[in-house]
């Protein structure tokens, strides 16, 4: 190496720590940032479609899905079946059974939690197409949840 590239080279390598102590930086703010709620109220609450689990109760809207993912794997590991009466949610524990009441008209179906979702955002459950039949749901409805186990 020649004189004028050896003075170079302490000023390359602080170069690239200055860029990754930067790059820390970056990932650390976003990071905090997403326990942050961006849309909260005057109240400090944050607007959503749906309710926590109070009571071992829940309201919100719940869809179905069906064809497109029969037989594929679940989070529990098995295979989805589509005319099996399983849902998916979010937090509920894997295997836990679930009473979902139609608020429309009052039709109630059992469930076993089997799968992590929905991923849609202001829905609180996936029913499988057997589970949406029995409560006559066209698309998406509003339904309450309650732990059975």
């Amino acid at each position: 190496m020649n004189e004028r590239h050896e003075n170079h080279r302490p000023a390359r390598l602080l170069r690239q720590r200055v860029a990754g102590f930067s790059r820390l930086m970056v990932l650390s703010a976003l990071i905090l940032v997403v326990g942050v709620p961006i849309e909260a109220d005057a109240g400090g609450k944050r607007p959503t479609a749906t309710t926590k689990m109070r009571h071992g109760k829940q309201i919100g809207k719940a869809s179905w899905y069906g064809p497109r993912f029969h037989g594929k794997k679940t989070a529990s590991g098995k295979r989805f079946n589509q005319y099996a009466l399983t849902a998916a949610h979010r937090r509920l524990p894997l295997g836990t059974r679930v009473k979902v009441t139609n608020l429309k008209n009052g039709k109630t179906v059992k469930v076993k939690i089997n799968d992590r979702g929905p991923y849609h955002r202001g829905r609180i459950i996936d029913l499988s197409r057997a589970a949406a039949q029995r409560l006559s749901m066209g698309g998406v409805a509003r339904v309450s949840i309650e732990v059975l186990n």
